[in-house]
C-alpha cells in the first residue's frame, strides 16, 4: 500500500475547517460570503447564490474537479491564515486570503444562508400564486389565494428585514435547487388543462415545503440566539399551516372543478 508523505497529512489536517475567502487582487469576482469547506483531502468552494465547486486537497494546493479542472488554488501560510494564488492552466489570475471561521461565525453564516433561501422561496411562491390567481374562477378560492398572496409578500419582507439585520441583502439570483427547484417546476402546470386540481395539488405541496423550510430555519435561529428570526419563522409556519388546512377543506370542490374543466359530468 502506498502511504501519503507525512508532510502531506499534516497539511491536510491544518486545512480542515471552514475558511472565509477575501479577495485581494487580480480578476477574481466579488467574493462576499464565499467560503471554503475542507475535510481531509476534499473540499468545496461555496458561494451564497451558486452551487459549490468541489476540489481535492493535494498538500497546499486545491485542485478543482471537472468542469473546473483547469483551476488550482495554491496556498501559502501567512499570519495564522493562508495567502491564496488562484491559477488557471498554471497562470496566476488573482490572489485571495483565507481566514478560519470560528464556530459562532459559521453558525451565523448558515443562518444568513437559510434566511436568504427563505426569501428566495417566497419570491418563487409569489410567482406561483400569480399564476394560480389568473387561472382560478371560483370566488371563494380566489379570495383565499389573494389573501395568501398578501401574506406571502409580508413573509418575503420579513425575511428581507432579517437579512438587513445581518448586513446582508436578498440574492439577486435565486437559487434553483431543493425546495426552490420544486417550486420552480410547478408553474409549468398552469398552461395545461385541469387547472383547478393541479393548482390545489401544487399549492398544498408548496405549503408543506414552506413549513418544512421554516421549521429548519426556526431551529437554526434558536441555536444562533436569534429569537427575532425564530419568532418570525414560527408565525409564518402558523399562516402556512392555516392555508394548507383551507385547501384540505375544499378537496371535493377542486375535484369537481377539475372534472368540469375536462368536460366530465358527474
Amino acid at each position: 500500500m502506498v502511504r501519503a508523505p507525512l508532510g502531506t497529512l499534516l497539511r491536510v489536517s491544518e486545512l480542515d475547517g471552514v475558511w472565509a475567502v477575501d479577495r485581494l487582487s487580480g480578476v477574481l469576482p466579488p467574493l462576499h460570503g464565499c467560503v471554503k469547506r475542507i475535510r481531509g483531502n476534499r473540499g468545496t468552494t461555496e458561494f451564497p447564490r451558486f452551487p459549490g465547486m468541489p476540489f481535492e486537497v493535494r498538500g497546499f494546493e486545491l485542485h478543482y474537479r471537472p468542469p473546473f479542472s483547469m483551476l488550482v488554488d495554491k496556498l501559502e501560510p501567512q499570519n495564522g491564515g493562508y495567502l491564496g494564488h488562484a491559477t488557471m492552466l498554471g497562470r496566476e489570475f488573482g490572489r485571495f486570503r483565507l481566514r478560519r471561521l470560528a464556530p459562532v461565525d459559521q453558525l451565523k453564516a448558515q443562518l444568513v444562508k437559510h434566511i436568504d433561501e427563505a426569501h428566495a422561496m417566497e419570491q418563487n411562491v409569489l410567482r406561483m400564486l400569480d399564476g394560480m390567481i389568473s387561472t382560478t374562477d371560483d370566488p371563494e378560492i380566489l379570495d383565499a389565494l389573494e389573501h395568501h398572496k398578501l401574506q406571502t409578500q409580508h413573509h418575503a419582507d420579513r425575511m428581507a428585514e432579517r437579512l438587513e439585520a445581518y448586513g446582508a441583502s436578498p440574492s439577486a439570483t435565486k437559487q434553483i435547487g431543493g425546495v426552490l427547484g420544486a417550486l420552480a417546476k410547478m408553474p409549468l402546470d398552469f398552461v395545461r388543462g385541469e387547472k383547478a386540481g393541479r393548482n390545489a395539488r401544487d399549492a398544498y405541496a408548496t405549503e408543506h415545503l414552506e413549513i418544512a423550510s421554516y421549521e429548519l430555519l426556526r431551529r437554526i435561529a434558536h441555536k444562533a440566539g436569534d429569537e427575532e428570526t425564530a419568532q418570525a419563522a414560527a408565525e409564518i409556519i402558523a399562516e402556512e399551516a392555516a392555508m394548507a388546512k383551507l385547501i384540505e377543506a375544499h378537496w371535493d370542490t377542486f375535484a369537481e372543478l377539475s372534472l368540469q374543466e375536462e368536460g366530465i359530468a358527474v
